[in-house]
This record gives structure tokens, C-alpha cells and sequence, in this order.
């Protein structure tokens, strides 16, 4: 369990983050074209896990827009944001953004992506929404890299990532 510092208050997580060297936890999560897609359908790629509370926060979308910019950085690496928001945001989005150099996924039909990946806030005003973190999975589905933001106002590390991503 992870305690993230919100403005003024503290909150825990659901759970910690998968452990580097283990097998990143399948998912199943929502396109927004409301497809399904699946951890499995991208073995063999790196895949980034750009996990936020959401789209509509400055924090969260300054995350996505760096990462948009960095995508093209990597052969063979896919960068997923990953939120509950609902696909309709994220379109929105997108669209109003510019974004099109990565997936935005959704995981508000089950929440299960937050348990397995233990970034869901089990209590405090933001309960049931996700933590920010960074996970990432190697070609072979082996995390190698993993960051809990500690502060939710806080971005992540873009720099080790990025060096994860280049070294893993």
C-alpha cells in the first residue's frame, strides 16, 4: 500500500505497484472507440504505463502531453495512458489536445487494472480513482521500471523512464 499526499490530506492505495522483474499483471481495459484491448495484445513491444487520476486535471494532462512529445522517441515501445475516466473524456480530449502519438485506455468498467496494479485509492476524496505512477513493461511482459508519484501534484520522473525504456 502506498500513501500519496494529496493537498492537505494523505491517502492510501489498494496496494503497491508490481514488483520490477515480475510479470506485469494482464489487463483488460477500454479504447476510445470502446474497444477492448489487452496487455497481451502488445508482446513484444515495450509498453509505458502512464497511469493518472485524470484527463481533466493540469497534472495529469502536462503527463500525457510529455509523453505524447516523447513517443516517437522509441522503436518498438507503445506509451498507454491509463485512467478511469470514460472514453467520451478521453476522446474529448484528445481531440481539443492534439494528442495522437499514444493510447488513451479506460478502466471504468470493472477497476480491476487498479487492483491488480495497487493504484487505486482505497480511502480519502479521491476513493476508487487511480494514483499517478509510471510502469514499464519490457517485450517479454517483465516489469522494468515502476515510479508511485508520491505527491498526486507532483509529475513523474520523465527522465528514468525514459532511461528505463532505453536500457530495459
Amino acid at each position: 500500500m502506498a500513501l500519496i499526499q494529496l493537498t492537505g490530506v494523505a491517502a492510501n492505495t489498494v496496494g503497491d505497484l508490481p514488483e520490477v522483474g515480475s510479470s506485469a499483471p494482464d489487463f483488460q481495459l477500454t479504447r476510445r472507440d470502446l474497444s477492448s484491448v489487452t496487455l497481451t495484445d502488445y508482446k513484444g513491444k515495450k509498453v509505458v504505463l502512464n497511469i493518472f487520476l485524470s484527463v481533466d486535471t493540469g497534472t495529469c494532462a502536462q503527463s500525457v502531453h510529455q509523453f505524447n512529445k516523447k513517443a516517437s522517441l522509441f522503436d518498438n515501445t507503445v506509451i498507454l495512458c491509463v485512467s478511469t475516466d470514460l472514453p467520451f473524456a478521453l476522446n474529448r480530449f484528445c481531440g481539443a489536445e492534439g494528442i495522437d502519438n499514444l493510447e488513451m485506455l479506460s478502466d471504468y468498467k470493472e477497476g480491476k487494472f487498479g487492483e491488480d496494479y495497487g493504484i487505486t485509492f482505497k480511502d480519502g476524496p479521491l476513493k476508487t480513482l487511480f494514483s499517478r505512477a509510471l510502469v514499464i513493461v519490457d517485450e517479454e511482459g517483465r516489469v522494468i521500471y515502476t515510479e508511485h508519484v508520491p505527491k498526486l501534484v507532483d509529475e513523474p520522473n520523465y527522465q528514468k523512464a525514459l532511461e528505463a525504456i532505453k536500457n530495459g
